[in-house]
């Protein structure tokens, strides 16, 4: 009994730390692989728009992340950034889904669900700590059965409050997605359709759904959410919203897509055979075949897509990177700057276009290189290899100063303070002091420098 206690206690404490630190949502035990796609960021950014104005968030606040990962799930994490897994678009069978799964998530996000976590988090702290403090007595008082009862007491008390905490965060993001679909003018059948597949997923991973005991649980019984949300939903005027065809057929071309790249060739071809000859399939079947080191039946493809719309900015994207990934970065140039053009100057396209120039080894592409390469990093400083292309510039122009701010930029996303400091420091060695450049060395500096410093101090 002595034993049984002592190691109550111990779980307690180790459950006392966690739940300092809050229920935070884990992305994964190694760094999830984020999915780029100009296409793909592009649609979810537009079917998010109407909604996120819903939710109160300034125009363009609001980011889409998509991760690669296999289950179908979509969370958030704090900010005004929702990450969807790419099984969830692999699920969903048509645009108004996601938008049920977006509405419910701007939910998470307007209440400030994250920032609150710690709201339902202290009380069961609290809880776990009298626990832990009146079992520690009992034994103490050589009562170590009573001990043992007060501390498995505790555990189900505390864990059944939070539970409940969560389950009502759920409730609530559920409550405001009704109201986001209808000031968007959207239709929430997508949202009932998209509880089904949830609910099949549940009956597959259980051996007796019926017993699953719904106070256990950290959302409400997906049966029960689509029951109660149904009957608030159908009350819309736009219950009966057709999807727009248009919307449909941009989301069945990013779904294709991601099928074509995430997926084992072979599944892909077997889901996309060359009987079909729509667009998605077309689009599939080139990535497949790219995947699969097949160039000239990705290549075929690409070209296929071209005939449909030669102006396609992600036709064109597709068909110069199979060029380029295969060694013909000459003849990737073509397609690439039309993709650039079609795209608005794209900034993963013309980061794409960037490599191509530099991929030839001919000097005189290299001042393109260096404009198209600088204009996409000014839109989006998110993207490493568009730094390591752009410092690859620099170097091989002998600007070693600007070369080592670019190498600076990419250690710093990447989380190396180390190499982020040195390089940085580099660069202003190098850089006319007071310009924007030296001004962005000067802060990866700092930053390397307090971060390597903070985590010396808690060594």
């Amino acid at each position: 009994m002595a034993a049984a206690l002592f190691r109550l206690i111990r779980f307690w404490a180790l459950l006392l730390l966690t739940v300092t630190v809050a229920a935070q949502p884990v992305l994964a035990e190694a760094a999830p692989q984020i999915l780029r796609d100009t296409e793909t960021e592009t649609f979810l950014k537009d079917i998010s728009e109407p909604l996120a104005k819903s939710a109160g968030l300034a125009p363009g606040a609001l980011q889409i992340v998509l991760i690669q990962d296999p289950e179908i799930n979509a969370f958030v994490a704090g900010g005004q950034i929702i990450y969807i897994q790419s099984g969830l678009i692999e699920a969903a069978d048509n645009a108004n889904e996601i938008e049920g799964v977006i509405a419910h998530e701007l939910g998470h996000i307007e209440g400030g669900h994250i920032v609150r976590n710690d709201e339902g988090a202290r009380p069961a702290g609290r809880i776990a700590l009298l626990s832990l403090l009146a079992g520690i007595a009992a034994a103490a008082a050589g009562a170590p059965g009573a001990g043992v009862a007060l501390l498995g007491a505790g555990t189900t008390v505390a864990q059944s409050n939070y539970l409940a905490f969560s389950r009502g965060q759920e409730g609530s993001a559920d409550a405001s997605a009704v109201r986001h679909l209808n000031e968007a003018h959207l239709s929430g059948k997508g949202m009932i359709s998209f509880f089904g597949k949830l609910r099949q997923e549940e009956y597959r991973l259980s051996s007796s759904y019926a017993d699953t005991d719904p106070y256990a649980q950290t959302h409400p019984m997906t049966a029960d959410r689509q029951a109660a949300l149904e009957a608030d939903l159908k009350k819309s005027p736009w219950w009966n919203t057709p999807i727009d065809p248009a919307k449909q057929a941009r989301f069945l071309r990013i779904k294709a897509k991601l099928a074509g790249y995430v997926q084992d060739p072979d599944v892909t071809l077997r889901k996309f055979p060359e009987s079909d000859q729509s667009v998605p399939a077309h689009y599939a079947r080139a990535y497949a075949w790219h995947r699969a080191a097949y160039p000239d039946r990705a290549d075929m493809e690409a070209d296929a897509l071209l005939r449909t719309a030669p102006l396609d900015p992600y036709f064109n994207e597709l068909k110069g990177q199979i060029l380029l990934e295969n060694g013909h970065p000459k003849e990737a140039l073509a397609p690439l700057r039309v993709a650039v053009a079609q795209s608005g100057s794209a900034p993963l396209i013309s980061a794409l276009l960037g490599h191509a120039l530099l991929a030839t080894d001919d000097p005189k592409n290299f001042a393109e290189a260096e404009k198209v390469l600088r204009l996409s990093v000014a839109k989006d400083r998110e993207d490493p290899l568009a730094w390591y292309a752009l410092g690859t510039v620099y170097a091989q122009r002998g600007d070693e100063a600007h070369a080592a701010l670019a190498t600076a930029e990419r250690y710093a996303m990447d989380g190396n303070d180390t190499l982020a400091r040195s390089n940085a420091e580099t660069a202003l060695r190098g850089i006319k002091q007071g310009t924007p450049d030296y001004l962005r060395a000067e802060d990866i500096a700092v930053t390397a420098r307090n971060n390597l410093d903070s985590r010396t101090r808690h060594k």
